[in-house]
């Protein structure tokens, strides 16, 4: 919990930097609130001699959250009950350069583990992004460098699937292909044009929280690979520079996406011996204000040579969200994931799971959204690992 602390106080320390900047004065009124314009019964906080810089033109701060409640129940076991803090950030941007565009982005993320080794749950704060993204230095593309978004699944989350706070995306979640994550150490060349977007980069390919000291065979195959990862997308109704709202945007994309990781540290033998593994997929989005539906498939494929099920199989999701309101601030959300896992010697199909996610959305204002969602899990011809969920979940931006 100190981490966490002494990480919010640092955050705000360079906040204040922020604010001298720009001659912003604060107010507090006799219950110690604070407020950034004056008003009755509030008297203005005099600053003391102390003083902080930075060497930036400008520094801009936002937080994104996702807390919850979740009941789970185990179709052959107990059930459980549990808060979460599914995803907590802390994020500040140094604008370092002239070009207005380009900038330093460092994002911290606070998660909560219920379980360690002396059986106790803790508080933990690590480093999710930080990377200096380029501005233009291709025509109509800049690039992230440092621990930087992989090409797919942002895009995703902010075109797709704009319910990460209840679940993850396909190729990510644990109860569908579970092939890859968000961020990783590499490279990431970004494009934007009217037509057509992509994203292009090399990366470590274990991930941001993994390791590339993976115990092969020999020195030689420890930390040898890399992992090319892609996406390119057809921005059909010509919209693919905006930043899009989809309460208010019509947007039609298709794209291919995928990644070739070589020599993952996580993708060893009984001996040792590293293999590649690859995955590719496509995908389609249309949304206009009162609705969106979406549809992907992914194969994935590993070049070991023993048995294993491990980034291995093939599958298919669909979901839609439909809105209502005067604003669209209500929704009803649906998604069906389906995963086959493959044996890499018999490609024999070792096992089918199914997902079903429903729920229904409440978007309070532009910073707040409350979710009541479910979840059914199901893997076919074996119950002991199926379950079913309820959540409620209140999404913040700032």
């Amino acid at each position: 919990m100190k981490k966490i602390v002494l990480s919010a106080l640092t955050v705000l320390t360079i906040g204040t930097v922020g604010a001298t900047a720009g001659d912003i004065k604060l107010y507090s009124n006799k219950d110690g609130q604070v407020f950034t314009t004056a008003g009755e019964g509030r008297t203005e906080l005099r600053s003391s001699s102390t003083k902080v810089s930075a060497k930036a033109s400008k520094l801009k701060f936002s937080g994104t959250h996702y807390l919850g409640f979740i009941n789970k129940n185990m179709k052959e076991g107990d059930s459980t009950n549990n808060f979460e803090m599914r995803r907590n950030y802390l994020q500040v941007k140094a604008y370092l350069l002239e070009d207005p565009k380009s900038y330093l982005r460092v994002t911290l993320d606070a998660t909560y583990t219920n379980k360690t080794a002396n059986g106790e749950g803790h508080a933990n704060v690590y480093v999710k992004y930080a990377y200096l993204y380029l501005n233009e230095v291709l025509p109509f593309t800049g690039v992230e460098f440092g621990m930087v978004h992989r090409p797919w699944i942002d895009y995703e989350e902010h075109q797709g699937w704009w319910m990460r706070s209840i679940s993850k995306v396909f190729v990510e979640a644990s109860e569908a292909g579970h092939l890859t994550n968000s961020a990783d150490l590499g490279f990431n060349f970004k494009t934007k044009t009217d037509y057509f977007t992509s994203e292009l980069g090399i990366f470590n390919g274990e991930g941001y929280h993994g390791s590339n000291d993976n115990g092969g065979a020999n020195d030689e195959e420890i930390g040898d690979g890399v992992s090319a990862e892609w996406r390119l997308t057809a921005s059909i109704l010509g919209n693919g520079k905006k930043k899009r709202k989809p309460l208010k945007d019509n947007y039609f994309d298709a794209s291919f996406f995928g990644q070739y990781n070589m020599q993952n540290s996580h993708n060893a033998d009984a001996a040792g011996k590293l293999a590649d593994y690859k995955f590719y997929g496509l995908h389609t989005v249309y949304n206009m204000p009162s609705f969106l539906i979406a549809a992907q498939y992914v194969k994935s494929e590993n070049d070991r040579i023993d048995s294993t099920t491990d980034w291995n199989g093939q599958g298919y999701s669909v979901n839609g969200t439909y809105r209502i309101g005067d604003k669209k601030q209500f929704s009803v959300v649906a998604r069906y994931d389906r995963w086959e896992n493959k044996d890499t010697v018999s490609n024999d199909v070792t096992s089918k799971e199914n997902s079903y996610i429903y729920g229904l959305a409440w978007q309070q204002n532009k910073n707040v959204k409350w979710l009541l969602s479910g979840q059914t899990y199901d893997v076919e011809n074996s119950t002991n690992k199926d379950w079913t969920s309820a959540m409620i979940t209140a999404e913040v931006h700032w």
